[in-house]
């Protein structure tokens, strides 16, 4: 038995080829970039939860989301580290710092030491590598444990 609550959720490659857009595949299998500006969440402002796309793991929630100026989704720290991977990624002239989703092992986007306070973190992320969770439907879809943080106070 799987300590993994998610692992019921991944799916082989060539399933994913078929639920997965072209975009969500290349972005979270293959470490792909969307477009800045031209994604689906950069500009998105709703109560909720982002979560991977692939396995359904909750990663962000809209109360640490910010407006980086990048065109992509920014979010200041995770849910919860429990569901991240951190890797050294050298596809660019420096290091930088590429996350993962922990159980499917999603491309998610980097993070970078240039964010505000609380963390001084930005979470740069690829939209295509998440799915949203409006806030009054996370009861519903199993994300009821993580309401608690849309309670004032709780946003830090």
């Amino acid at each position: 038995m799987s300590n993994n609550p998610f692992e019921q959720f991944k799916t082989d490659p060539e399933s994913l080829e078929k639920t997965l857009t072209p975009l969500q595949y290349e972005v979270t299998q293959h470490a792909g970039t969307e477009p800045p500006f031209q994604n689906e969440y950069w500009d998105h402002h709703a109560e909720g939860i982002y979560v991977d796309i692939v396995s359904g793991e909750p990663l962000f929630a809209s109360v640490h989301k910010f407006d980086s100026g990048t065109g992509w989704p920014s979010f200041y720290r995770p849910i919860s580290e429990q569901y991240m991977q951190f890797r050294t990624d050298y596809e660019l002239w420096m290091p930088r710092t590429e996350v993962r989703s922990r159980y499917a092992g999603s491309h998610l986007g980097h993070v970078f030491n240039d964010g505000p306070a609380p963390t001084g973190l930005r979470y740069c992320i690829n939209s295509a590598s998440l799915k949203f969770i409006a806030k009054q439907d996370m009861q519903a879809a199993g994300y009821g444990e993580w309401l608690a943080l849309f309670e004032s106070g709780t946003q830090s």
